[in-house]
């Protein structure tokens, strides 16, 4: 035997001369690494709604009950809804996180004016197939304006990412008016300049003052 060359030994070790000795050295197995991730370390979503009589105060109590519980808020949305105040929320966090900000949360709908509504959901696919436009609408104030924006679309097949809309008096007459503001996702099987065409026709039709462009990054 070559010394330094390793052999077969008992017990499954191998028996190596070196310098007029044998040792003994441990097996080298090939082992195949497996990453998992536990499941109360792998980042969950929830979306919560929350609305209650306006007053001082009700951001911070609902959002520092999410940071106490160890959660994030990932997206947002809050208004005035006449004496109401209505709070839609994404919160990103663990399995264990979410569970006690779900606890939490009832217990504060419990103690305070709040409605709350909780979903389990997940993050939104970034769509390649789809071009996001805005869309900006005013007009005199009227009865089906949003009914009749989001039917144009949906027989288009065009999504509606977002919306808000609001109603104000005109500057110098007192008019009454109403704007609309848009975020869609036309798909890329639709010519954008024969959609805007139909959309200003569409519009025209009910006296309403409209801009449709690519949403800038």
């Amino acid at each position: 035997m070559v010394r330094g060359e390793a052999a077969p030994g008992k017990f499954g070790f191998a028996q190596v001369v070196a310098q007029g000795r044998l040792e003994r050295v441990q097996p080298v197995h090939s082992v195949r690494s497996i990453c998992t991730t536990a499941p109360s370390k792998m980042k969950q979503h929830l979306a919560v709604s929350a609305i209650g009589s306006d007053r001082t105060g009700m951001v911070h109590e609902l959002t520092r009950v999410i940071t106490e519980c160890g959660g994030n808020i990932s997206e947002s949305r809050m208004a005035n809804l006449g004496t109401e105040f209505a709070m839609l929320l994404l919160v990103s966090g663990n399995w264990h996180a979410l569970a006690k900000l779900e606890t939490e949360l009832k217990r504060l709908m419990e103690t305070s004016n709040l409605s709350v509504h909780l979903r389990r959901t997940e993050p939104r696919s970034a769509r390649t197939d789809m071009l996001p436009y805005s869309i900006d609408v005013v007009c005199l104030d009227q009865t089906g304006i949003v009914s009749g924006l989001s039917g144009f679309f949906s027989t288009r097949g065009i999504d509606i990412a977002e919306v808000s809309t609001r109603s104000y008096p005109a500057a110098h007459t007192g008019a009454p008016m109403f704007s609309v503001q848009m975020i869609i996702n036309v798909p890329s099987r639709i010519h954008v300049a024969h959609l805007r065409e139909e959309f200003m026709e569409f519009c025209d039709s009910l006296n309403l003052d409209a801009i449709l462009e690519p949403v800038k990054a």
